[in-house]
């Protein structure tokens, strides 16, 4: 599969400028949404693929690369808004496919509350979910520790107070909040690999998770990428771009017969 260099264009957006990249051509429009600290770079061997039949937007949010470190808060809301705003004033038309690897399943779900005439389809790529906090139970005390280091770390320097990872837990109340979740295909990719760092009990727990993210449609479907771990679109790239292409035509044969 071939990767390519990801050109990147510059957006200004009322509260900062942001790297974007738009390629490809047809509907649905496809928004990818990141991971935290996830650059575009990490879309490169899905996006030729996904290109040929769709136009896709990728973009390096505040913090990120060449975008501007954030200045205000970066919970869902504020993140949601701004993706909002530069796809407005990029020209980047609804209703969007929206595709979420890890904490951007989280922006992806609430995006679909606050403004469900706007998306179309969600492809949620081993993605967060609102009970994935509670995870934090299991986990060991040398994770804790390791965590709480790096957290001192990051509130030294002025803008790493406004990390998005600092704001989960806000935005997992933001999308608690809105109770509505549009009739729309979802698909759902986890990982099957074990993760040697995880115990057990939280990889059973996790999976639970993931399968409850079903329940948001009734057209929804399950898809477990074995050979991957936390990122399928790097280790096993045709599963996702297949299951993208899967969501898009679901999308497209219901526009069809409206």
């Amino acid at each position: 599969m071939l990767t390519l260099k990801i050109e990147k264009y510059k957006v200004d957006t009322p509260n900062g400028t942001l790297q974007y990249n738009i390629s490809g051509n047809g509907k649905p429009n496809i928004v990818l949404i990141n991971g935290g600290s996830g650059p575009i770079e990490g879309w490169m061997k899905i996006l030729p693929a996904i290109s040929e039949s769709s136009s896709v937007f990728s973009y390096n949010r505040f913090g990120v690369a060449g975008s501007d470190k954030p200045k205000e808060s970066q919970d869902g809301i504020n993140i949601v808004n701004t993706l909002r705003e530069a796809l407005t004033i990029v020209g980047f038309e609804p209703p969007y496919l929206l595709v979420g690897h890890s904490l951007g399943g989280l922006y992806a779900n609430l995006y679909s509350r606050l403004y469900p005439k706007e998306v179309a389809g969600i492809v949620f790529l081993e993605s967060s979910t609102t009970k994935d906090i509670s995870l934090n139970e299991y986990q060991g005390k040398a994770v804790k520790t390791i965590n709480k280091m790096f957290k001192l770390f990051d509130s030294l320097s002025s803008h790493k107070q406004f990390n998005e990872v600092n704001f989960v837990e806000k935005t997992v109340d933001q999308i608690q909040h809105i109770d509505t979740f549009p009739e729309i295909p979802v698909l759902v990719i986890t990982g099957g690999q074990e993760n040697r760092m995880m115990p057990e009990e939280v990889r059973k727990k996790r999976l639970e998770n993931q399968l409850e993210l079903l329940s948001l449609s009734k057209n929804s479907k399950h898809i477990i990428a074995e050979k991957s771990g936390h990122f399928p679109q790097l280790t096993e790239p045709t599963i996702v771009v297949n299951s993208i292409k899967d969501c898009a035509e679901a999308i497209n044969k219901i526009n069809h017969h409206q």
